[in-house]
């Protein structure tokens, strides 16, 4: 059944929301290469707890983990531990909050050093596709709108669109109703209305769509073992624009003080 949240409720949300933009902040600040995806972890849990919060992934369905660092041929789930970050790699960088009953749930891939034209493309072309998606998700329209949104711009580059994963329903759990694919046909599907929050989250590859999960059980990859970008926002439905929960900015600034932007 699909949640249909108060103005007050999509209020709380939006706290859970922020606080993962700014958590992933955090995280941005010591993405670089050499540094190990258990130190990016153990930051970020840290900064959620002090802000009297709880990880919304840790413990769910048995993960393990703050975060989901998945690095450049892992599409989602990827667990953080002992490996490195390295000069041109990309990591995805996937982060739950539980505050106030209510989960917020957001998504950045990151660059670290030096990154090929290409798989910066991607993440560009990536991120893009999410805003609009995001313009679909308005009362009256359909899920079908959003994912044809994404499609229709994604594919002529002639990316990977995933399908075994999607955006879905956010609310009191952590997932709920309805599944939110990043492809589709305009029109079809369940009929948005307003007070629905949904995370969208293209996942887009840069060779084929297929992908497999590690022997882990979690962490999903590409079958070609090509880049993969991914990102997500908790988007509140609206009469006539989609209210974005989350937040870049944080992690932008961030980003830009560190180029000397």
């Amino acid at each position: 059944m699909i949640q249909i949240k108060t103005e007050e409720e999509i209020e709380l949300q939006r706290e859970s929301s922020l606080l993962v933009g700014k958590t992933l902040a955090e995280v941005a600040k010591n993405i670089k290469p050499g540094v190990k995806t258990k130190k990016l972890d153990e930051l970020a849990e840290t900064f959620i707890r002090d802000h009297h919060a709880k990880p919304g992934f840790k413990g769910y369905g048995g993960f393990p983990a703050t975060l989901c660092i998945s690095v450049n041929d892992e599409v989602v789930h990827g667990i953080p531990g002992e490996s490195y970050l390295n000069d041109g790699d990309i990591v995805s960088v996937d982060c739950g909050v539980l505050k106030n009953g209510f989960f917020g749930d957001s998504a950045y891939t990151f660059s670290v050093g030096n990154v090929a034209k290409e798989v910066v493309d991607l993440m560009e072309r990536t991120k893009q596709s999410l805003y609009l998606g995001i313009e679909q998700a308005v009362d009256g329209k359909r899920i079908g709108d959003i994912g044809y949104a994404i499609q229709s711009y994604i594919e002529p580059f002639g990316y990977g669109i995933v399908r075994e994963l999607v955006g879905h329903g956010v609310g009191r759990q952590l997932h709920e109703k309805p599944e939110v694919p990043n492809y589709g046909r305009r029109g079809t599907g369940v009929r948005l209305s307003s007070g629905m929050v949904i995370a969208i989250e293209p996942m887009i590859n840069l060779g084929k769509r297929n992908v497999s999960q590690d022997t882990d059980g979690w962490t999903i990859r590409t079958s070609d073992r090509l880049p993969s970008a991914h990102y997500e926002h908790t988007v509140a439905i609206r009469n006539n624009k989609a209210d974005i929960l989350s937040s870049f900015e944080y992690i932008e600034t961030v980003l830009n003080r560190m180029n000397g932007l």
